[in-house]
């Protein structure tokens, strides 16, 4: 059975590759594209973020994120039926949360 787990999972020409080398690569190859796809052409940032990407440009949840929607503590604008928060928003919303945790008690 040992041999199975050193079994290369791909096998191009002489080069074989691991299951973990495959999982390590394939992993920042999504993180360099998912980047890429964040930015306009000409390396600009986008505007508008997914609750998603707001929720990782937080480093929160996503249903963090929809609560803080509803509660208006974070702007977000529709177009059609789909939701999107500013980017602007979100710099907006942790520059407020710094002044308000950093002022001193009354």
């Amino acid at each position: 059975m040992q041999g199975d787990q050193d079994k290369p999972a791909v096998s191009v020409g002489d080069l074989a590759i691991s299951d973990a080398f495959a999982h390590r690569f394939a992993t920042i190859v999504g993180d360099v594209v998912a980047q890429r796809l964040r930015e306009l052409p000409g390396g600009q940032p986008r505007v508008l973020l997914t609750v998603e990407e707001a929720a990782d440009r937080l480093a929160i949840g996503r249903s963090v994120v929809y609560a803080l929607l509803r509660s208006r503590q974070l702007e977000s604008v529709t177009i059609g039926r789909t939701r999107r928060v500013p980017a602007a928003a979100v710099d907006e919303f942790v520059a407020r949360l710094r002044k308000e945790q950093n002022e001193p008690p009354q």
